[in-house]
């Protein structure tokens, strides 16, 4: 299984420093949506190793990250290409949606 970063504010600049695309599912363990969609995420870690970078930022623990990010509702996934944003996808959809939406930024 490909390797899953949980966001927070120590390790968040060196995820943005990395040279693949990096993928930022903002979440909350209370959020339906959001746990309906983690285990797509996860099944992309492995899918798309080698040419995306996952993490997963829990919003209630990271709070400046999502204002930073202008996340007003979960989950949001948004992608990041050299540090800037590039596709940002909101609320819960279907793994083949998700995974056309993601390989278009790729």
């Amino acid at each position: 299984m490909a390797a899953i970063t949980e966001v927070n504010v120590s390790n968040f600049d060196a995820l943005l420093a990395n040279d693949l695309p990096v993928l930022i599912d903002f979440w909350a363990p209370w959020c339906g949506p959001c746990r309906m969609v983690s285990p797509i995420v996860d099944q992309l870690a492995d899918e798309l190793d080698g040419r995306l970078v996952i993490g997963k930022c829990n919003v209630d623990e990271n709070q400046d990250i999502a204002m930073k990010y202008g996340v007003m509702s979960i989950p949001t996934l948004v992608i990041l290409k050299g540090g800037q944003e590039v596709n940002r996808i909101v609320g819960a959809m279907p793994k083949p949606a998700l995974t056309a939406e993601i390989e278009k930024s790729l």
